[in-house]
């Protein structure tokens, strides 16, 4: 489990994480998102994505569940190099002017020896994806909430 607060109403984190560009916004160089397909997140909606690790392709695509639009959502792997993987995002509000966003994982390593291997090295990554993550949330939605529109430089 990962946790972390923004300084933002939970509206705000919750408008953040409905935009179909957030998962490239949170991926860190020298990741690299493709997105195959990406549609609105609703429940049952598909996420379809190439991520790049350096020059290896991994296509994942996953469905989402218990979509909540203030209170969160989950992404469950139906295509993807673990044998499962389930990602639950919460948002809470701490106070008006203050959210946390609390990302759970469950997962399973894949099967066979290459996606073992890439499933592997991508949970051992987490913590340091999870710090990007949890800088670059914060990045975006304060700019958003101060009525700049425009992506950090």
């Amino acid at each position: 489990m990962h946790r972390f607060e923004v300084t933002a109403p939970l509206i705000k984190v919750a408008e953040f994480h409905q935009d179909s560009l957030a998962l490239k916004k949170l991926t860190p160089f020298p990741l690299f998102i493709q997105l195959n397909n990406q549609e609105p997140l609703d429940e049952g909606s598909i996420a379809d994505f190439t991520m790049w690790l350096g020059p290896l392709p991994v296509r994942w695509v996953a469905r989402h569940k218990d979509v909540d639009p203030l209170c969160g959502f989950t992404d469950v792997q139906i295509q993807g190099p673990f044998c499962y993987w389930e990602h639950r995002h919460k948002f809470e509000q701490v106070d008006p002017q203050t959210s946390e966003i609390i990302d759970e994982i469950r997962a399973a390593l894949g099967r066979g020896p290459l996606e073992k291997l890439v499933s592997y090295f991508m949970w051992i990554g987490l913590p340091v994806l999870f710090a990007y993550r949890s800088w670059a949330t914060r990045r975006w939605i304060q700019r958003r909430t101060r009525g700049n529109e425009s992506p950090p430089s």
